[in-house]
């Protein structure tokens, strides 16, 4: 499996946008994500988000705190996603980035988490929560075990903070899309477009777009505007979380992965 920024490379010289979708782990079950995971990897994805479970997740909106809460309630652990990941990343070109709070981290220690991790085959790792101020102590850490540490810019970020996110940024830089939460949103910020000027002169890292992007003509805009990637959530969640079991479900996904794929690779 290659790295992100190996995989974002590779894209940009197809002059093609990354498409990033995001499933919780465990919800409904470990043994559905593992579908879910080969199966986005078969209908396109370029890299995959996977979601740990847990159980005060601030960054996430209500429709990934249900997926969220469904798998804690089932038992998922932190334990459980690394074997999943272990057993799935063998099977799959999409890199794995792991997407955990940041007290998780700190309670298994960094430099264990971290070994723990790369040990099960995950690429790349988004803390919505970790501090601008102790990054630097994780990024030793993950890059010790070859972990990417992928940071986020809000759109009320002033420029000094973007700036220093985007030199600390590795892998490629996640732009939040809306101030708030994830979930379905009916429409892109025009903010989100000087973002993404403001990034690409300050940069030359890759930047994705995530947060609210939840159809085909949203990612197909992101991409116009000249994102390297688009990451789809709760969207992804959504659909197998409503289908009429997990078979529906994954149906349900791979329909929305392929969609998405032809909106942004034309």
């Amino acid at each position: 499996m290659t790295s992100v920024f190996e995989q974002f490379q590779a894209l940009r010289d197809r002059q093609q946008c990354a498409l990033i979708p995001f499933v919780t782990a465990g919800d409904p079950d470990l043994e559905t994500t593992a579908t879910a995971l080969r199966s986005l990897d078969k209908c396109g994805a370029d890299l995959i988000e996977l979601g740990v479970p847990y159980s005060d997740p601030l960054a996430d909106g209500p429709v990934i705190q249900a997926a969220a809460t469904r798998a804690l309630q089932k038992g998922t652990t932190l334990d459980d996603v690394l074997n999943l990941v272990k057993i799935v990343s063998p099977d799959i070109a999409a890199p794995i980035i792991l997407f955990t709070y940041y007290n998780p981290i700190l309670n298994r220690g960094i430099d264990t988490f971290f070994q723990d991790i790369a040990a099960a085959g995950a690429k790349g790792l988004v803390v919505p929560d970790l501090p601008l101020e102790e990054v630097a102590a994780v990024t030793e850490a993950a890059e010790k075990y070859g972990i990417e540490v992928i940071l986020l810019v809000a759109p009320t970020s002033p420029k000094e903070r973007i700036e220093a996110i985007a030199q600390q940024s590795r892998g490629f830089i996640y732009l939040v899309s809306v101030t708030g939460v994830t979930g379905i949103r009916s429409e892109i910020q025009s903010r989100v477009k000087e973002l993404l000027e403001e990034l690409k002169a300050i940069t030359d890292k890759p930047v994705a777009v995530g947060f609210g992007v939840s159809q085909p003509e949203q990612a197909e805009q992101l991409r116009s505007w000249g994102a390297d990637g688009v990451v789809v959530g709760s969207a992804f969640v959504k659909r197998l979380a409503n289908s009429d079991g997990p078979d529906a479900g994954i149906n349900a996904l791979e329909n929305f992965c392929t969609q998405l794929n032809q909106a942004i690779k034309p």
